[in-house]
């Protein structure tokens, strides 16, 4: 089946496309707002999203919507990225209490509903910017065209792997000192982690915090120098060389009166002997796995894999396409700068598109 519209918003973690869309063998616009006309109908109509829909997504798709360009946003896996995985959100304009992370998502996804964008609940399996209008192929194997498109696949902690981290998950483990270290106001908090990441996380904790313990494998920091000053001259920061983390201590749901993070249990590389440290939270630091294994070869990316933009823009490589989020943004990762990128991004869309229509125009009346 095929589809047809002005944008296509992929959000992380996936692609998918639309079952009910219409006639099979028949094009269609998809997504039409109420009593709009289809813009320049000889056009394909499609904008597409593509990417697990988090901040950057859904902003993206109300500002397409709004502009009558027909979004469908394609949620893939985990529909509003990380923020599904957050408990209390603090640090979002617009409410004095402290909301709900997949609430935040719900509210995000509705409001983009109401005002005209297709979601579809699918993955994409396959991207072709070498055609026009585009092309996004599905893990239905439906497929979608589109005129523009807006990536926001994000990008991923990483993680120690250890069961006692998933199990506290929320409960005093993190990997966002920005989002989460106001909950461990004048407590102790431990860093895992040697680079640059790491090192800032442990910086901002320390404004915070009564003590920050940094954990590095090795004897020497990868971070730059000058972060490694500042953090040697923190007197609030110890930092535990040749260490690794054998466990996370705490107390599990249901098995005492307070569940969380109590403590951590770290591991000597050279020596193998055990120490363990009581604290309150444990922030992992090692670093974070841009998801743009979908279009390698196809965009510009920096050696981390990060989508390259062109400055002060959400542009990528390919004309049409753009990238919002923490696809391409690797130092602030906070949700509303997500969301102000993917204003910028459907807002570039919008004009390229025009753009299209005002040149076709031209075309036609110069024959």
């Amino acid at each position: 089946m095929l589809a047809w519209a002005d944008y296509i918003i992929v959000t992380s973690d996936s692609v998918s496309m639309l079952s009910d869309a219409g006639t099979t063998g028949k094009p269609v616009y998809v997504v039409n707002l109420e009593g709009a006309s289809p813009r320049f109908d000889h056009f394909h109509k499609h904008f597409v999203e593509l990417g697990v829909s988090r901040p950057a997504g859904y902003t993206a798709a109300i500002y397409a919507a709004r502009s009558n360009l027909n979004p469908i946003q394609i949620l893939g896996l985990q529909p509003g990225g990380q923020l599904t995985i957050t408990t209390e959100v603090e640090n979002y304009p617009g409410f004095a209490d402290p909301i709900q992370g997949p609430w935040l998502m719900e509210q995000m996804k509705a409001q983009a509903e109401n005002v005209g964008t297709k979601t579809i609940n699918d993955l994409v399996a396959e991207v072709d910017f070498t055609t026009k209008p585009f092309k996004a192929k599905l893990d239905s194997g439906d497929e979608i065209t589109a005129d523009s498109i807006i990536i926001s696949t994000g990008a991923k902690a990483r993680w120690l792997g250890l069961p006692s981290e998933e199990k506290f998950m929320n409960m005093g483990v993190s990997a966002c000192a920005t989002c989460d270290g106001f909950f461990f106001r004048n407590k102790k908090v431990a860093v895992i982690g040697g680079g640059n990441s790491a090192v800032e996380e442990a910086l901002y904790l320390a404004n915070i915090c009564e003590k920050v313990t940094l954990v590095h494998r090795r004897d020497e920091l990868r971070a730059e120098k000058i972060m490694q000053e500042r953090l040697f001259n923190n007197p609030e920061i110890e930092i535990l060389w040749d260490n690794t983390v054998d466990e996370i201590l705490g107390v599990e749901v249901g098995k005492g009166d307070i569940p969380g993070v109590t403590g951590l249990r770290t591991k000597n590389t050279k020596t193998d002997e055990l120490t363990e440290i009581k604290l309150d939270g444990v922030f992992i630091a090692i670093g974070h796995d841009p998801s743009t294994a979908l279009f390698k070869d196809k965009l510009e990316m920096d050696s981390e894999g990060y989508l390259i933009t062109a400055p002060d823009s959400t542009a990528t490589s390919i004309p049409g396409v753009f990238a919002a989020g923490d696809v391409k943004d690797k130092i602030y990762r906070q949700a509303v700068t997500a969301a102000g990128m993917g204003c910028m991004a459907a807002l570039e869309a919008d004009k390229y598109i025009a753009t299209l229509e005002a040149n076709s125009s031209q075309t036609e009346a110069a024959e």
